[in-house]
């Protein structure tokens, strides 16, 4: 059977590149997501994530059962707590903020989710989440009382990178943060890529066709979209198939 994470390199070794869309429960209820589905499912997005830092317990678990009513696409949590996880979807990034120093979301998270995760059929997918400076404070910044590698130390941003791929780590997500003023620079995604033999996953602030591209270009296997699509709907008609 193929899996999330199988489908991930087939497209790779067929150089295509993925988008997600990444759907936070805190911002998008139920009942608006009728829309949203629709020109979802007609652009050129190849996966859904849902997840936020901060959610209601149950929310996720909700709306991941209302996504599963409009679309075929692979539904992957991104989860900011254990709270988020449900059983509803196809697979869990299993994050760890190897950019961060605090052992809560370095090991302690992932600790206390083994108990769900053992009666569950989602795919686990180990993911190194290095977190970098994007010119304003994120949530993930405030949640995990952690501090954003600065986008200037780009040595630091390899090594980091490198260091999940050296640990086990399936997936290496380059994150700038939720609504982001910049993106993550295109001379970072290079040299990160550049290093790395696994899947590169790259998000936060990116809101134009050509911040995408650059991306692409620049070696991102995936690229996150989400608060462009919260703020303005219409974005997706850029995208289409």
């Amino acid at each position: 059977m193929k899996t999330v994470y199988s489908n991930i390199l087939n497209s790779i070794s067929e150089d295509k590149k993925g988008l997600a869309v990444l759907i936070d429960p805190d911002k998008m209820k139920p009942e608006g997501l009728s829309d949203f589905m629709e020109k979802l499912n007609k652009s050129k997005a190849n996966l859904i994530f849902v997840g936020g830092s901060i959610v209601d317990d149950h929310a996720t678990e909700i709306l991941v059962t209302e996504i599963k009513r409009y679309t075929n696409l692979p539904i992957v949590l991104f989860p900011g707590d254990v709270a988020q996880l449900t059983n509803r979807a196809d697979a869990v990034l299993f994050l760890s903020l190897i950019s961060g120093n605090n052992p809560e979301y370095l090991i302690g998270k992932h600790i206390q989710a083994v108990s769900k995760l053992k009666g569950s059929n989602l795919e686990v997918i180990p993911t190194g989440y290095v977190l970098i400076e994007n010119g304003k404070q994120t949530a993930v910044e405030k949640v995990t009382k952690t501090k954003p590698i600065s986008r200037q130390n780009v040595q630091d941003i390899v090594d980091t990178a490198k260091a999940g791929e050296l640990l086990g780590m399936k997936l290496i997500y380059l994150e700038a943060g939720s609504g982001a003023l910049h993106p993550v620079p295109a001379e970072i995604i290079s040299f990160v890529k550049q290093e790395l033999k696994i899947p590169l996953i790259v998000g936060g602030g990116i809101r134009s066709q050509q911040q995408l591209e650059t991306a692409y270009t620049n070696g991102a296997d995936i690229v996150v979209i989400g608060t462009a699509f919260e703020d303005d709907v219409s974005f997706f008609d850029e995208l289409k198939k």
